[in-house]
């Protein structure tokens, strides 16, 4: 055992020698690993951040959330023309449901119009304006940075208030405040009640609460109601998400008499959940994944076989050297460990910095905003990949060098 560890620090001795001795060679030689293992790991950490970032913009929405809607979210199976031709869903529709409707925690309508809101000299455009009542915070898991949601008797009497999402309210108000301030929607005012806290959720884009504003409903119908979606929206939140598919039962029965559907006749509107969201999202991860290994593994196969061509280089530059080792006693496995081991150290080099650049690169993007995570199991990726292509790619050289003759080689000029 000690002969077998002092043959091994000898041999790396020796391999950190050979190294120091090439160094713009063994650098030059790192490119493809440092490449690779920077790509591998903003990749990872990239792809970490925006499922963490969906997750938290589902989860602001609620888990256990019904949306009872005119068009399906994701439906191969209906044509589009067929859902663009169904009749939209109206307030009436709502209130019916919410009367026979026994099972949900709350109910609540959402209608929807995009546009540009003023403060001052400030305009912030394409705002998603939901316009709904007062239990629709009950459907979520929304909180305030400041403020509150809009009252039963501010919605029923439609005044003219607002809740506005935190990057609407950072865009409008950059000093802080805009709580009881107002601002223009069309040139109509509105009194500014509630500022949400910031979800964060970028990956949603509109349908972030971040990027959206909302007022009574009637208020829509009054001021806004020609650039609305048409149809409204019913939110549904089931007590638990054990209960979901019970409530679902429930929503698509009391649907169907509201509609008066027949027997035989299919639902002309679509009971959609967040469930629909997280498989769309995983389906978008798990083909950026596969392009992803794609592009790193092309990057490491090239770098690989750089370090091959290299180390094969340095076995015959060596020639000599590995004759006078054998002939004063090395055996052939601390040939191979020597080469292996040189190898296999050039592209941990190439792995920390490809790690470091890595790293960097994850602050400098995160930045801008776009989520990012390094965590412990990128690192050790990248530490694992490192090693493996340094000893797979160093493996045949290091093999010829163990296997030559002491004596051809003693003679090699």
């Amino acid at each position: 055992m000690r002969h077998f560890l002092f043959e091994l620090k000898e041999g790396l001795m020796i391999s950190l020698r050979a190294i120091r001795a090439n160094k713009i060679r063994s650098v030059l030689t790192t490119l493809g690993i440092i490449i690779g293992v920077a790509s591998v790991v903003l990749m990872s950490t990239a792809i970490k951040g925006i499922n963490q970032a969906f997750q938290s913009g589902v989860s602001s929405l609620g888990s256990d959330n019904l949306y009872i809607d005119k068009w399906s979210w994701f439906n191969n199976d209906t044509p589009w023309w067929e859902l663009r031709n169904r009749e939209n869903i109206t307030i009436e529709h709502y209130a019916k449901f919410k009367e026979l409707a026994q099972l949900p925690l709350a109910v609540a309508p959402s209608i929807f119009t995009n546009q540009s809101i003023k403060q001052g000299d400030k305009t912030v455009q394409f705002i998603l304006v939901v316009g709904t009542n007062q239990d629709y915070i009950k459907t979520t898991n929304l909180t305030f940075a400041s403020g509150r949601f809009f009252s039963e008797l501010e919605n029923n009497s439609s005044r003219n208030v607002i809740v506005l999402g935190s990057e609407i309210a950072k865009q409008l108000f950059p000093t802080g405040g805009g709580l009881n301030e107002t601002i223009k929607i069309k040139g109509i005012k509105f009194k500014v009640v509630g500022i949400l806290e910031e979800q964060g959720s970028w990956v949603m884009g509109n349908f972030n609460p971040d990027n959206q504003a909302f007022i009574p409903i009637d208020n829509i119908f009054k001021y806004f109601m020609s650039e609305a979606w048409g149809s409204v929206t019913i939110n549904v939140r089931a007590p638990n998400s054990l209960m979901v598919n019970e409530v679902k039962e429930e929503a698509e029965g009391i649907m169907r008499r509201i509609r008066s559907l027949k027997f035989d006749e299919k639902n002309d509107f679509s009971i959609n959940q967040q469930e629909g969201l997280l498989n769309e999202i995983n389906k978008t991860i798990g083909v950026i994944q596969m392009a992803g290994l794609v592009i790193t593994g092309l990057a490491l196969f090239v770098g690989a076989i750089g370090i091959m061509n290299i180390m094969f280089v340095s076995v015959k530059e060596r020639t000599k050297e590995i004759g006078i080792r054998k002939a004063i006693g090395a055996r052939n496995r601390t040939i191979l460990g020597q080469f292996i081991s040189e190898s296999a150290i050039i592209c941990l080099i190439g792995g920390a910095i490809g790690l470091g650049l890595a790293i960097v690169g994850s602050m400098i993007i995160a930045q801008f905003d776009f989520p990012t995570t390094i965590s412990a199991d990128a690192v050790v990726l990248a530490i694992v990949i490192s090693l493996l292509t340094g000893i797979f790619s160093g493996f045949a050289p290091a093999y010829t060098a163990s296997k030559m003759d002491p004596v051809d080689s003693l003679r090699y000029e």
